[in-house]
């Protein structure tokens, strides 16, 4: 039987393994962000800083986007904290998921980095989710979401936009490899997951939800769709 020590080993070396292809898509993606940062007159260092604090495409978008337009701070925090909104609801669920035992620090550290991407791997592992499987996985993608935005931001205006927008594509192929496992052995998870394609494809297009942001509308969609799925079908504690 494996110690602490040897489980927590194994768990990290996980997280790096299951963290490279994050990794890589957050090196794509944050490219662009770097260049978005240059425009807006930020530095190559300051690039690097608002990726290493801020794990979020939407926020850090909307932030620099601000900065460009010379908005005062509280506006800058404000509009981040809208479009970030949304990660406090994915700590909360994590948090459902972790062992009793862990401590404030590892339960701290763990809602920093929660992103889209490391909420979902982490979730998706069965038992209580083991902070340094988060660690690992960490140390890997967030080093490439900080560096892929230095990057960008050397590189400036230099290559197509289109160019470097088409490299994002990585990240919805992991995004794929995350959900389609599950789908194919519930038909219940599959079911829901067209529903929120579905869900997300009218709130983008239905003229009645143009007046909404892009983060209030997944804020929306996340509760209620999240919220009926546990009434409507419920998973008993020995599934879990």
């Amino acid at each position: 039987m494996q110690s602490t020590k040897e489980k927590n080993s194994t768990a990290f070396r996980d997280g790096i393994r299951d963290g490279i292809p994050i990794a890589l898509g957050y090196l794509a993606v944050s490219f662009s962000l770097g260049i978005a940062a240059k425009n807006a007159g930020l530095s190559v260092f300051q690039s690097f800083i608002v990726s290493a604090l801020c794990n979020a495409s939407a926020g850090e978008y909307a932030g620099i986007t601000l900065i460009a337009a010379k908005a005062a701070y509280i506006e800058i925090a404000i509009m981040t904290f809208i479009a970030n909104a949304r990660y406090m609801l994915m700590t909360c669920a994590l948090s459902q998921r972790i062992s009793p035992d862990t401590s404030l620090i590892h339960r701290m550290i763990m809602g920093f980095y929660t992103t889209d991407e490391l909420f979902a791997i982490s979730i998706s592992r069965p038992g209580y989710a083991n902070p340094f499987y988060m660690y690992g996985a960490v140390a890997v993608a967030a080093p490439g979401w900080a560096f892929g935005t230095a990057l960008g931001a050397i590189a400036g205006s230099i290559l197509p936009l289109r160019l470097v927008s088409a490299l994002s594509v990585a990240l919805y192929g992991m995004f794929l490899a995350v959900i389609i496992p599950p789908a194919r052995k519930n038909k219940i998870i599959a079911g829901i997951i067209i529903f929120c394609f579905a869900a997300s494809y009218a709130a983008a297009s239905l003229p009645i939800f143009s007046g909404i942001s892009e983060g209030t509308k997944t804020i929306i969609l996340t509760v209620v769709i999240s919220t009926a799925a546990a009434v409507l079908f419920p998973r008993n504690i020995e599934e879990v």
